[in-house]
């Protein structure tokens, strides 16, 4: 992957520099640059991956500059800081992380256009919000789902806000047409957000949160438990406010002994749950009364 995104880096640099290559490039091969999110999260070694993704990052900013309307680069810059932020920051350092998820989420709902609840609109109308989403068809289901992502990502960090709060419902508005599209997306992720989501409500244990549990464990069951971001968003935002012990044990273990490589299109989101379950286990009688 070092080897692809150096060559290609240099390549696109020198586009840059010449007037007008960089739309005709994009436009006549425009499976670019999905190609290279595509071996980011194909990539096995975390450290190599959080040492490369800014970069790709600023580069694909520079290549917006010279198409701003391109969607495809729009929606990958919304997947791309939704990762690195998911993956990378939120843990060590959640201001960060949250400035990050509004980037993306703003590239996003620029890739949507028209259909989307605008920023500057998201106090209107429920119907209008509501009409706007639901003309989002297959073809958006791909951005739709990463600034849904993204969006509530920052609500989950924000919930002291009551900015974050009143977008709550258009976000969940968003993450529910995604389920209605395809609630099988990129590995069951619908079902691990809106479980999230349900676990993280703040208050003492509720009906909602258990609804959360056994939606969890669909995830699980319908990657055949070789996706970790659903045990350890299971373990993180339910079995420890739930103070399952039992629970974040077992889905502790089955993260350890499955390799990360079990699925080879998200090895690298794979390997860093990894290594966020081994700190969730060495932080257990912090965690558990």
């Amino acid at each position: 992957m070092k080897k692809l995104v150096t060559v290609s880096s240099a390549v696109l640099m020198l586009c840059l520099a010449l007037s007008g290559c960089v739309k005709m490039a994009l436009r006549s091969a425009p499976s670019f640059i999905p190609n290279l999110s595509q071996a980011f999260f194909e990539e096995c070694d975390p450290n190599l991956a959080k040492q490369a993704l800014p970069a790709a990052l600023k580069l694909m900013e520079g290549l917006l500059k010279n198409d701003p309307e391109n969607r495809q680069i729009l929606t990958n810059l919304c997947m791309g800081y939704t990762g690195y932020a998911m993956l990378f920051i939120e843990d060590d350092n959640p201001d960060e992380a949250s400035q990050l998820y509004l980037r993306a989420r703003d590239y996003g709902l620029k890739a949507l256009g028209k259909k989307s609840p605008l920023l500057n609109e998201v106090n209107v109308e429920n119907k209008i919000a509501a009409d706007r989403i639901s003309s989002i068809k297959d073809d958006g289901l791909e951005t739709l789902f990463w600034t849904t992502a993204a969006w509530n990502a920052w609500i989950n960090l924000n919930l002291n806000d009551p900015k974050a709060i009143g977008q709550a419902p258009v976000a969940k508005a968003c993450l529910e047409r995604v389920q209605e599209l395809n609630a099988n997306y990129f590995f069951c992720m619908p079902y691990i957000l809106d479980a999230i989501i349900a676990s993280a409500m703040p208050g003492p244990l509720s009906a909602e949160r258990e609804k959360a549990k056994a939606v969890f464990e669909k995830a699980i069951d319908l990657t055949d438990g070789k996706f970790f971001l659903a045990h350890y968003s299971f373990a993180r935002y339910y079995a420890v406010r739930a103070q399952d012990k039992e629970l974040f044990l077992r889905l502790i273990n089955a993260v350890e002994h499955t390799p990360a490589s079990e699925i080879k299109e998200v090895c690298l989101i794979n390997a860093v749950m990894k290594q966020k379950m081994q700190r969730l286990k060495e932080r257990l009688n912090d965690l558990f009364l």
